[in-house]
């Protein structure tokens, strides 16, 4: 099973548990079963509520706190209500929990993803970091609810529309921050975003950890399939002329998956022999850093009048390729490129989070035809010191994510 998310109003915990489980509302039983599990408070009442916004019709995930904050009133008048919590205590908390190991390990894969995108934010290690917002008992539901959903579906891949960029600013316990905020602009490095004018936070931390955590893939797949189920999924904010909505399409193939996915790739190479190597080397970072484009390879060649020149190639996404061309002639002095749309095709992949002793790692795991082969991302080894060291750590790592593999 393939599952789509299509962004209409933006990406938030809850509106991923709404649209899946108005999906599969069988779901929703077992779901809020594995919450009660996660040690929330007495006085929290998880529910879902029928919703219509605009033409749409559809549900919302609530998390009713009601109860529970007149308690916490009281205590916080005794001196006896913290507001924030520590990565390391919702991970020790989930650790020890009655969830399914396959839940566990979503959980913990979310929450790991925020604790360094909030840690690199802060600069600080990930072990280290303190949840405000995301540390509240709504927060913690969303990412446990999710965790199950997906453990519940198994789908073979995820992908997602382009996402609202949204604009203004939230109030957040670090004072105001700009929309996207900063962790979300962090977790989705490299996603496709598109601005509709309207105002206000579109994506939420949570929303950003899930979408980075599924690794959806934004790429057109032209491949028929049959759609299974949708869902509509609410978010809490109301927007003038468009649903707050995320909606959810199921699909199953027609016929039995291939080994590699086949898709189209812009392929665009020029040559510079009139840059400074320092210059060329801070173009080409500002290229990889452009949403579109997918990887950029440097080579040297011998040019005209046997000078030495440096060969470039951009691989980038075909709906960008306009973009990263003007990018291309802004940041280089190249006079003249090539440009084509050849056919390529990708293996499966996955992208787990393990623990090697007290340290967070993301790995990514490929399926191929006759074997499962596993890839440490290598700026989770940056801030070891010495070759032998982040060596043992890739490993290790690799080896626990091969550890569930056929």
């Amino acid at each position: 099973m393939h599952v789509h998310l299509d962004a209409v109003g933006g990406v938030a915990g809850d509106m991923f548990i709404a649209a899946v489980t108005d999906a599969f509302p069988q779901l929703r039983e077992g779901m809020l079963e594995a919450i009660g599990q996660a040690g929330l408070p007495a006085g929290i009442e998880c529910r879902f509520d029928a919703h219509r916004d605009h033409t749409l019709t559809g549900s919302r995930f609530v998390v009713d706190e009601a109860r529970y904050r007149a308690t916490v009133g009281h205590l916080h008048h005794r001196g006896e209500h913290h507001h924030h919590r520590h990565f390391a205590d919702i991970r020790a908390r989930l650790l020890e929990s009655d969830f399914s190991p396959e839940v566990k390990h979503h959980a913990l894969g979310i929450f790991t993803l925020l604790a360094v995108a909030e840690g690199r934010i802060h600069g600080m290690a990930a072990e280290e970091v303190s949840f405000h917002e995301i540390g509240e008992w709504d927060s913690i539901a969303d990412v446990v609810g999710a965790a199950w959903l997906i453990t519940a579906l198994a789908a073979e891949s995820w992908s997602i529309g382009t996402l609202p960029l949204g604009s203004g600013f939230v109030q957040t316990a670090h004072g105001k921050l700009p929309v996207p905020v900063p962790a979300v602009s962090l977790l989705l490095e490299g996603f496709t975003f598109a601005a509709d004018g309207l105002i206000g936070e579109r994506i939420t931390p949570t929303g950003a950890a899930i979408v980075r955590y599924l690794n959806c893939a934004q790429e057109a797949d032209r491949r028929p399939r049959r759609l299974l189920h949708n869902g509509y999924g609410f978010g809490t904010r109301s927007f003038t002329g468009l649903s707050n909505v995320l909606r959810v399409m199921a699909f199953a193939p027609l016929t039995a998956e291939a080994p590699a996915a086949a898709s189209e790739v812009a392929v665009i190479q020029f040559e510079v022999d009139d840059q400074t190597p320092e210059d060329l080397a801070i173009a080409l970072d500002r290229l990889r850093s452009h949403p579109a484009v997918l990887d950029v390879l440097q080579s040297s060649v011998f040019g005209k009048k046997g000078r030495i020149a440096a060969h470039v190639q951009v691989l980038a996404d075909p709906q960008g390729l306009d973009a990263v061309n003007r990018l291309c002639f802004l940041e280089t002095t190249t006079l003249g490129l090539r440009h084509q749309l050849v056919a390529r095709e990708t293996l499966r992949r996955d992208m787990k989070v393990v623990r090697v002793g007290d340290q967070a790692v993301r790995v990514k795991v490929a399926q191929r035809s006759q074997s499962t082969t596993a890839k440490v991302e290598s700026d989770d080894t940056a801030q070891l010191s010495g070759f032998d060291t982040r060596s043992a750590l890739r490993r290790s790592a690799e080896a626990e994510s091969l550890k569930d593999e056929g």
